[in-house]
């Protein structure tokens, strides 16, 4: 089922099919008002939920009331922010006073935060109209949630980030946040068809989202064009003191930075990375295909990664998993009647690591980086597979992150972009770029997707 929403005429776009920009191009000259906007939304996830499942909790009356009032301060003249009016869809690990936040299992079922987690309140603060929370997997983890793939629902649509993905890909909101700790929001974004953003470790606050790995856990968000990415990220990256993994400085500049033109062709490094064997053979084949597909437009050279790389992927899980059974395991051991057998397994593995395992695991990352970086130093980014192939049949898994977890465990920015078909379904192509180097990512995403044709 491609996740092509209604159109009010042969002509004109479904208002819920803009994107942000477009949107909020529209809000600012007069020809949209939000309370229009987020009842296109609204109707269409009327028409769609059924199918899809993206909301863990949404309030038509609520998000229409603060659309009215987002029209009345536009009406009035008062200085509004980059998001007015824009409906932000936030995956249910992110505490937001105003709706339950759930964490994906019925241990917290009901639960209700006093405060706005700090990247609701930055949203808040730039105008947005908060649209509702995303059904996300077991407290961010692989016991899955009720979400089902837009493209086609008899598959998953991964996760941990699945209703934000999903509902972004569907076009029920133009903006989504999720998080990652190994693939929760590059997976997704591969398997539904959407843009989807990781950005370098520290960017965005996690203050008063659902803690599973502090040196991991990295919040970003999901759109339908690269300049929607930057609009989101720039809202949401103000500095925070409370979160002791933010380095002080101003928020990102990110829409500046993509408008910057190259004045050159561009490089990009074909990682193939220790997860590769695991591709299908399709999904292969594919990435092989466009790899080489550039021509004269850019020069993509396979970049092979050091030895010490082959054992980075484990290294990713001993931090993970350890910090799982020292956040989670507590909540299992409560609980045993209401977690999944597969969370209390990786807990118990958890478990299994010493403090010096997961000292080493950690202090190993840093070097990691460095021995990168005279490899890639000449590139624009690296291009590398969003996962191992489309979206798994059945409701039962979500995936593997595997094609993810290496560059979340080093910290760089990574964004998945909707460019392959295998089979009629979407497969992602992946850029990594340097710590820092967001904008420049996301500059190199803006080009290739302009390639796409």
């Amino acid at each position: 089922m491609a996740n092509t929403p209604p159109s009010d005429n042969e002509n004109t776009p479904h208002a819920a099919t803009l994107t942000a920009n477009s949107a909020a191009a529209a809000l600012a000259a007069g020809d949209l008002t939000a309370e229009a906007l987020v009842s296109a939304c609204l109707a269409l996830i009327r028409q769609r939920d059924a199918d899809v499942q993206a909301f863990a909790h949404f309030d038509e009356a609520r998000v229409l009331a603060a659309a009215r009032a987002s029209d009345a301060a536009r009406k009035r003249g008062d200085a509004l922010g980059p998001l007015a009016g824009i409906p932000v869809a936030v995956k249910d690990v992110i505490d937001t006073a105003d709706y339950p936040t759930e964490n994906g299992t019925p241990v917290f079922a009901g639960r209700r935060p006093q405060a706005d987690a700090s990247v609701v309140a930055q949203l808040k603060a730039a105008g947005a109209i908060i649209f509702g929370k995303t059904v996300t997997t077991e407290l961010a983890f692989f016991g899955p949630g009720k979400t089902r793939n837009p493209r086609d629902p008899s598959r998953t649509p991964g996760g941990s980030s699945s209703g934000s993905a999903a509902a972004v890909a569907d076009c029920q909101v133009p903006l989504a946040i999720g998080t990652q700790t190994a693939g929760s929001l590059i997976r997704p974004a591969s398997y539904c068809g959407v843009i989807g953003f990781k950005p370098t470790f520290g960017t965005v606050s996690r203050t008063g989202v659902l803690p599973q790995s502090a040196p991991l856990d990295t919040i970003g968000g999901y759109a339908r064009s690269v300049d929607d990415i930057a609009l989101l990220m720039d809202a949401i990256s103000g500095y925070d003191a409370a979160d002791p993994d933010m380095v002080p400085g101003p928020a990102s500049n990110l829409t500046a930075d993509l408008a910057k033109p190259f004045n050159r062709a561009l490089r990009f490094a074909f990682v193939k990375s220790p997860a590769w064997p695991n591709a299908d053979a399709d999904a292969k084949h594919a990435f092989e295909t466009f790899a080489a597909g550039f021509g004269a437009r850019a020069e993509v050279v396979e970049l092979p990664l050091p030895a010490d790389f082959d054992s980075s992927l484990r290294l990713q899980q001993i931090v993970q998993f350890s910090d799982i059974a020292k956040n989670y395991g507590p909540i299992a051991d409560a609980n045993p009647d209401r977690v999944t057998a597969k969370l209390k397994e990786i807990i118990a593995e958890g478990r299994s690591f010493s403090t010096a395992d997961y000292a080493a695991a950690r202090a190993e990352r840093d070097p990691l980086y460095a021995a990168l970086q005279p490899n890639t130093a000449a590139y624009d980014a690296i291009l590398t597979p969003a996962a191992p192939g489309v979206a798994l049949p059945g409701l039962g898994a979500t995936g593997s992150p595997m094609f993810n977890a290496l560059w979340t465990y080093l910290g760089m920015p990574c964004i998945s972009l909707p460019l392959l078909e295998v089979g009629g379904l979407p497969l992602g192509v992946q850029l990594v770029g340097n710590r820092g180097g967001d904008g420049d990512l996301l500059r190199a995403a803006k080009w290739m997707m302009t390639q796409r044709a």
